[in-house]
């Protein structure tokens, strides 16, 4: 039996190949040539794997209603690899999507001891205000906070009449130590997911949950809900989309609560220049075995935020790639590179970041 993939976790897996044979996941690749303007993540196979994904797409093209639903953990600060979610949502909602966000302030509250009053600082000014300065249009998303919509807590009800401990345990990897709430919660999550599909949010239709890969637990739960409660509900199976953890610049996934590891998009240059240079690369131990042997990219902290996210044209990052692996360019020169590009993005982006808190603080006074 595949071990639980823990959502909660910092560690990023180290073969996905292996995660999507044992817990059933479709490559996306196949899918690309059905997409006339794919995302960099989607070509980049950065998003690597779907459930039902067709459903949406087939939705899509022929302009019919579907949700693309996910949602924000307000604890901590914003960094980049919560931005490749944000990248994914202003695309769909380009696309015709109604988007779902949700504020999980009683996940915030079981999982990391947050006041309600907190998370909703942190979901201000740390997620909203950067998703609209993103360029995310909030204000026609349906923004909701987890505690204030009661037909997220009354569908979470419902469900659990058909879960088991044993299959929570077996799902998520629960121990014996573990609160009740935390053991409650992935119902919650799920009615998050399935709740978009009521009647009174536009349901029963097609809605896709783009996710990293360790929030699989969640879509895995959801999708055998929706199936046993058809008959009440008329649930279509949630669809889901599956991109690479961004890699924390030391090593495991960027993390708000190691700053070391992250990007935040509030960081000052100097904080920028320091966690860059410090950020760990594919290079030799000297400038002149790397000009002579090259490095390797495929390990490379660097290489990494071009990838995702500092160079969104792709004949440009395999220049890139190539003068890396042939000594062409040394770690020093490609550093410099990413904290020049990394600081001009940062500094358009608080401009934005400006004019986008206000509407962003109207917003969350409107919806608590």
């Amino acid at each position: 039996m595949p071990a639980p993939l823990d959502p909660w976790s910092s560690v990023i897996p180290k073969d996905y190949e292996r995660v999507m044979k044992e817990f059933g996941i479709q490559p996306f690749g196949d899918l690309l040539q059905k997409i006339s303007d794919p995302l960099p993540l989607m070509r980049r196979k950065l998003i690597f794997g779907h459930r039902d994904f067709d459903r949406v797409l087939n939705a899509m093209k022929a302009r019919k209603p579907y949700a693309v639903m996910t949602g924000l953990m307000p604890s901590g600060k914003m960094h980049l690899g919560h931005k490749m979610v944000i990248d994914q949502l202003i695309w769909y909602q380009k696309k015709g999507a109604e988007i779902f966000l949700c504020v999980a302030d009683l996940e915030a509250y079981s999982a990391r001891g947050l006041s309600f009053d907190e998370a909703k600082r942190f979901a201000t000014k740390e997620y909203l205000a950067n998703y609209e300065a993103l360029g995310l249009d909030i204000e026609n998303c349906n923004v909701y906070f987890q505690s204030k919509r009661s037909a997220v807590r009354d569908l979470a009800f419902i469900l659990g009449k058909r879960v088991t401990f044993s299959t929570v345990r077996a799902i998520y990897g629960f121990a014996g130590e573990t609160n009740i709430s935390s053991i409650y919660y992935p119902l919650i999550d799920v009615a998050d997911i399935l709740h978009p599909q009521l009647p009174e949010f536009g349901g029963p239709r097609p809605t896709v949950v783009p996710v990293g890969i360790d929030q699989d637990p969640h879509l895995r739960l959801a999708r055998d809900l929706a199936a046993k409660f058809q008959q009440e509900f008329r649930f279509v199976l949630p669809s889901s989309t599956y991109h690479r953890l961004l890699p924390g610049l030391l090593g495991e996934k960027m993390s708000s609560s190691k700053p070391e590891t992250a990007i935040f998009l509030t960081d000052e240059d100097r904080e920028v220049t320091k966690k860059l240079k410090n950020a760990f690369t594919g290079g030799r131990p000297t400038a002149e075995e790397q000009r002579k042997h090259g490095g390797n990219p495929d390990v490379c902290r660097i290489y990494e935020l071009y990838l995702y996210h500092l160079v969104p044209d792709d004949k440009e990052l395999l220049e890139i790639r190539e003068r890396c692996k042939n000594g062409k360019m040394i770690c020093g020169e490609c550093k410099q590179l990413a904290i020049e590009r990394m600081i001009a993005f940062l500094h358009e982006h608080r401009q934005r970041y400006k004019k986008a808190l206000p509407k962003a603080r109207r917003m969350v006074e409107r919806i608590t």
